[in-house]
């Protein structure tokens, strides 16, 4: 699927119920000329099959780099078998490039720079690290055609998985500065305009509207965890969604200790 000037997207629906709507691979660049790719998806079989087949779709143009959003496997499990298909450097965020060496040797993977220019044809992406969903996250900037590649930061069909709050917060402010109305996610739908220039909006604000609900219930005494879910949330949660409910109360309370605004006093245990 073509979603702008420069940008063609393969998705593959993954069946994955940690994030709905299935995953996307996005080539950039002038498919008669020279192209990258974003993220190489599992090591499912079919999935690299329809990357491959997409490719040749678009004429088969040169790869000159793999851009990897980040270290989950869903993102480079298919790494060793593109890059012998492309024989191209792979690009990722420093920390996350012993990681890589690993699976295709050390002469091929490059360590990105904040904020580097990577240059493609007649456009050029920027490299914007944004760690919060993982410390080694990294998204890409299309100026030209006003399109954010968001990786996991920011989903097309749900919300997403938080490891470090505090500084997802100030990831999602950092895309925010950047002109954008489309969103490629690596997840879910493509976020086309008008929506995809409000998206990075929304979620700020949601977490910003969550993390004030924490607060007062702090302020009213409550300090459990799964009681500040039973305050914040829907009494009808569904069941299999507390989990995630606590792990996301649990990750604003610590952005809050790193704020300053919230203590945490040690466990205290007793016999039964």
């Amino acid at each position: 699927m073509q979603v702008t000037d420069h940008v063609w997207v393969m998705h593959y629906d993954d069946g994955a119920t940690a994030h709905p709507g299935g995953s996307n691979n996005c080539f950039v660049g002038n498919p008669k000329k020279e192209m990258i790719l974003i993220d190489t998806g599992d090591h499912e079989k079919e999935w690299l099959k329809r990357i491959l087949d997409f490719h040749k779709e678009l004429g088969s143009p040169q790869i000159t780099s793999i851009l990897i959003t980040h270290g989950h496997f869903d993102h480079i499990g298919g790494l060793d078998r593109l890059h012998e298909e492309f024989q191209c450097p792979v690009r990722c965020h420093p920390k996350l490039v012993k990681k890589l060496q690993k699976i295709v040797g050390e002469e091929n993977v490059i360590p990105l720079k904040s904020r580097e220019l990577l240059h493609i044809d007649d456009v050029t992406l920027r490299a914007l690290f944004t760690p919060g969903h993982e410390v080694d996250h990294v998204c890409y900037y299309l100026r030209k055609d006003k399109v954010m590649f968001t990786g996991d930061s920011i989903l097309g069909s749900s919300s997403s998985t938080v490891q470090d709050l505090y500084n997802y917060m100030k990831s999602l402010r950092l895309l925010s500065k950047f002109k954008h109305t489309t969103i490629c996610p690596a997840h879910g739908k493509i976020v086309s305009p008008p929506r995809g220039g409000q998206l990075v909006s929304w979620y700020i604000n949601h977490r910003e509207q969550r993390e004030k609900e924490v607060m007062e219930s702090l302020k009213k005494g409550i300090t459990n965890t799964k009681e500040i879910v039973s305050d914040i949330y829907p009494r009808n949660l569904k069941k299999g969604l507390r989990d995630a409910a606590e792990r996301n109360v649990r990750t604003h309370l610590a952005k809050l200790i790193k704020d300053g605004l919230v203590t945490e006093e040690p466990a205290s245990f007793k016999l039964n």
